[in-house]
């Protein structure tokens, strides 16, 4: 089963080129001109244990905002292409993961419902140190609503505690890989039947 995609946009404010193989290693390889948001990527390839490449460029003499809602566009088409049918997958996972201080919870359902409820309790107005890199914490909100959109999930996003808000981010992003991971694995007790009573998700 060929679980893999390859997905491009070009707009007037971006151009996205992005690789995924839910099947992979955790190789990540990904350059979006925002080193913040990379490194949150970089999480979810490393902890979803796939293989992801993402190349974009944007308007970022504008703001990191276009960048990153159409990082969310392609990323989340990429899943909904490579989890095909559904057959056979968990289609459920979840996690709860730690950075320090700091705990999350996401939930993942492939349920072909766009969906998503975020509750991140943040603390301060912004993540990076140059002007052209500066991310809204709420972008980060805006992204994950993006994906879920656009891969077909329903997504919740829940931080119970936290202090300081990278470390709030991380846990997100480091359980949405891992949540990621378990929705989509194939469970073999499934036989490769749909999962879910009406028989077609």
């Amino acid at each position: 089963m060929n679980r893999q995609s390859e997905q491009e946009r070009k707009t007037k404010e971006s151009t996205i080129n992005i690789s995924l193989n839910l099947d992979g290693s955790g190789k990540a390889n990904i350059n979006t001109g925002i080193g913040f948001f990379d490194h949150m990527l970089n999480h979810i390839a490393v902890h979803g244990i796939f293989d992801i490449e993402v190349k974009a460029t944007g308007d970022l003499h504008v703001d990191t905002h276009h960048t990153m809602e159409d990082v969310g566009i392609v990323l989340g088409k990429a899943f909904k292409q490579a989890i095909g049918n559904k057959s056979g997958i968990c289609r459920i996972g979840h996690s709860y993961v730690p950075m320090d201080e700091a705990l999350a919870l996401v939930v993942v359902d492939f349920s072909n419902r766009p969906y998503s409820s975020i509750n991140i309790p943040w603390t301060g107005k912004y993540f990076g140190k140059n002007q052209d890199e500066l991310i809204p914490l709420t972008l980060i909100e805006h992204f994950l609503q993006t994906f879920a959109i656009h891969a077909s999930i329903t997504l919740h996003v829940k931080v119970l505690y936290g202090k300081d808000d990278h470390h709030m981010a991380e846990s997100v992003f480091k359980a949405l890989g891992s949540s990621l991971d378990k929705a989509s694995r194939l469970d073999p007790k499934r036989r490769g039947n749909i999962p879910s009573t009406k028989g077609i998700l």
